[in-house]
């Protein structure tokens, strides 16, 4: 028969190492959960937008003995996300400014395809040749082949007109489409951004934090920001609003606002915010950044500055020359006879009864000087060199040169803001992975850490075993 004192001391040595049984097993559990941490971290390494975690370990609550204060051992308080909102913020604002000037090179680029001799043969050189053979007809007014040519350049002309204005028409569409798709894939983000809202309200109410949420959700609000300029700030309840930079709101808790398109009297798409009553405002000229600023800079500005000034240059030559070519005569004494026909450049060609009959041509200047008076073909032939562009202060082919003068150096102006605003981005990124990246060296060394935290907790646990073994064998 137990003596009553040694019952009491065993009773109480028991309750010391249940004690120790419930700090390992705690320890246990706490490294446990860190090494997933480590785990998770690691096999994100190379997925865009995460943000390294991190487990929070901190002591727990200690219990009153008669010693005094006795460590209760250790718990996980909170899984951290290791974030810098205001480097994200930047990146935001920096991605931005990069896809306006990204879409506002591209649109340029393909204008540039389009106006310069790139392709070996182009408006310059149409000019050139159509001029050139003038001066052939100057040389032998009454020769047959010249005339034939000079009728296939003026028709050479006329359609390299056409298809430039055609084909910087297409750009202009081009932009357009652009900017339809743009406005649906911002309706896709906000849409998805509301709906993030509302899972991560729901689950930080709860006292957890949404880490993965929430880059997703920033990942989701950087690639808005590449899209359209738009500002955002964060709730008490881990929801973000989202609004346009003009102000009118994109996205508040779990409720979005989209966009949609209209045609105008161009034939091209207005961006229209629609407020949800059923109302929607123009806001086409207040987007102040994003691809949609660079696609509608190109559409709405640049483009139709060039398509201008290929009409105006097409008007002056066909006006030029058809006011000279009426009053001379052609090798069969016809007079009154207009070299070109149309109104601009989309509709330019050489009148088709100068294509089927070359005699028509007015290289006289009076009907008793033909077959050899070539007067009319000199006055014409120097149109080339008079100033008649721009109140008569340049010549044809000095205002086609200024105008692709000034188009390489909006390509220029928009390839040096892209390339910067690149390196910016770039730069910040890297800030961003210096932050909130993972390491592998340093997850490795926190894995081996956090093992060896384990395996001594599990020691811990067999060496109280151990204890109550000792115990229970006591007489």
């Amino acid at each position: 028969m137990e003596r009553p004192g040694i019952t009491l001391s065993r009773g109480l040595m028991m309750s010391n190492i249940n004690g120790i049984l419930n700090i390992a097993k705690g320890a246990l559990s706490t490294q446990q959960r860190a090494i997933d941490v480590t785990g998770h971290n690691i096999a994100n390494v190379n997925t865009p937008g995460y943000s390294r975690q991190r487990a929070t370990l901190v002591a727990n609550e200690p219990a009153s003995s008669s010693y005094g204060q006795m460590g209760t051992g250790v718990k996980v308080q909170e899984i951290q996300r290791i974030y810098d909102r205001f480097l994200g913020n930047q990146i935001n604002a920096e991605s931005s400014n990069l896809g306006r000037w990204e879409a506002q090179k591209g649109g340029l680029e393909k204008a540039e395809m389009i106006l310069t001799e790139s392709s070996g043969y182009g408006l310059s050189q149409a000019m050139s040749a159509f001029w050139n053979a003038w001066q052939d007809l100057v040389n032998n007014p009454s020769g047959h082949t010249e005339r034939l040519v000079l009728s296939a350049k003026g028709q050479t002309l006329a359609n390299t007109f056409n298809s430039a204005l055609f084909d910087l028409k297409r750009a202009q569409a081009d932009m357009d489409l652009n900017i339809v798709g743009t406005v649906r894939e911002i309706n896709r983000v906000t849409d998805e951004i509301a709906d993030l809202n509302r899972q991560i309200a729901q689950i930080e109410g709860s006292g957890q934090n949404a880490n993965d949420l929430r880059d997703k959700r920033d990942l989701l609000l950087n690639e808005l920001s590449y899209m359209v300029d738009v500002t955002s700030s964060e709730g008490g309840d881990g929801s973000i609003a989202v609004s346009l930079s003009s102000g009118r709101p994109l996205v508040q808790n779990d409720r979005s606002w989209g966009l949609s398109t209209e045609s105008n009297s161009s034939g091209l798409q207005n961006i229209l915010w629609q407020d949800g009553s059923g109302d929607s405002v123009d806001i086409t000229h207040t987007v102040s950044g994003g691809e949609l600023k660079g696609w509608i800079e190109v559409r709405d500005l640049l483009i139709p500055g060039y398509l201008t000034s290929l009409d105006e240059l097409a008007k002056e030559i066909m006006e030029g020359v058809n006011s000279l070519h009426v009053t001379g005569f052609g090798l069969d004494g016809s007079t009154g006879t207009e070299f070109f026909t149309g109104l601009s450049a989309s509709d330019m060609a050489v009148n088709p009864n100068i294509v089927s009959d070359v005699n028509t041509i007015a290289a006289a200047g009076s009907a008793s000087g033909a077959p050899g008076d070539n007067s009319m073909a000199i006055a014409i032939a120097n149109l080339q060199h008079e100033w008649t562009m721009a109140g008569h202060t340049t010549t044809f082919d000095d205002f086609y040169d200024s105008m692709i003068s000034q188009l390489g150096t909006h390509v220029q102006e928009a390839m040096t803001h892209f390339d910067h605003e690149a390196e910016t981005v770039n730069r910040l990124n890297t800030y961003r992975e210096s932050v909130s990246g993972v390491s592998l060296d340093e997850e490795m060394l926190n894995l081996i850490k956090f093992q060896h935290a384990y395996e001594a907790a599990a020691r811990l646990i067999t060496t109280a075993d151990e204890l109550m073994e000792t115990i229970l064998t006591m007489v």
